[in-house]
């Protein structure tokens, strides 16, 4: 049998620098290539652990592989310095767009112990609830420009888009090559009217990062109706909203992968290394704009 890969050699070139080295004691880690093509793999065509291929090795490897690197950070790292690199060589667009996407959850995500763990920072909820189309998880993301995610949040799938505004804008850190502070700070956000409240305009206005977002229909008749008392309208353009549509292609892009699309993973941590992942190889794959 044969499988398709997706990681090319040019972009292992990129990653294998970043992987975990060897414990000093014990045994030696299996093939890091061979370990991610796993991963990837299972998330891309949303088959279940058990059905990996045997080229792959043994399917224990790679998912404790996932869990552990999730835990200690292995995956955030990877993703910063694929990010670092990219600010470096001038890759990033800094008009970000935020917005977020519900995905349903399968059976298998259900059933996990309540309380999570607070040494792997799992919510104890595990970023699972129930909105219209019943159990699910949603994704509030930043992208840049050019459609490719920078930063990723999972809630459970009834939460509001603004509450998590702010967890989205303090998880968009970019590392600076020379050590110094990480950039944090667009130049411009875009959203949709859900994210049209007097306290998101608020933090952005006092980050000096222009806000980009539409009033709600009622928002406005509300001032209207207050007359002088009111307040002048926030400034919008028209122009510039329409790149809003990066966020909605970076969505697509990421729900390629059936694994994410649909959740079953149990855990939100196990699931949000996979979106890592995902984001870490639209990177490297160097396609901006198209999903």
């Amino acid at each position: 049998m044969s499988v398709r890969l997706m990681i090319s050699d040019a972009m292992w070139d990129r990653i294998e620098p970043l992987m975990p080295a060897d414990p000093v004691r014990g045994r030696r880690w299996a093939d890091h290539r061979r370990t991610l093509e796993a991963i990837a793999w299972k998330y891309r065509t949303g088959a279940p652990w058990r059905d990996l291929p045997k080229e792959f090795g043994p399917f224990q490897t790679a998912h404790k592989r996932l869990l552990r690197w999730a835990a200690d950070g292995t995956w955030r790292r990877i993703f910063a310095a694929v990010l670092a690199t990219a600010d470096a060589e001038g890759g990033i667009g800094w008009t970000v767009s935020v917005d977020s996407t519900v995905c349903r959850a399968h059976q298998h995500a259900a059933g996990a112990r309540r309380g999570g763990q607070a040494s792997w920072r799992e919510p104890a909820d595990h970023a699972l609830g129930r909105s219209r189309g019943g159990l699910s998880t949603k994704i509030h993301l930043a992208s840049d420009a050019r459609a490719r995610p920078l930063a990723m949040v999972v809630t459970a799938g009834q939460a509001g888009d603004a509450p998590a505004f702010t967890a989205v804008m303090a998880a968009l850190r970019v590392p600076r090559p020379d050590g110094g502070r990480p950039r944090t700070r667009p130049d411009t956000v875009i959203a949709d009217r859900a994210y049209s409240a007097r306290a998101i305009r608020s933090h952005l206005r006092g980050r000096h990062i222009r806000a980009v977002i539409p009033q709600p229909v009622d928002q406005v008749r509300h001032r209207l109706r207050r007359g002088s008392r009111g307040g002048r309208p926030p400034g919008f353009d028209d122009e510039v909203y329409r790149e809003r549509n990066a966020v909605e292609r970076c969505i697509a892009r990421l729900k390629q992968w059936r694994g994410l699309a649909m959740r079953t993973d149990k855990l939100a941590l196990a699931y949000q290394a996979a979106l890592h992942l995902a984001a870490v190889l639209i990177w490297l794959r160097g396609r901006p704009g198209r999903p």
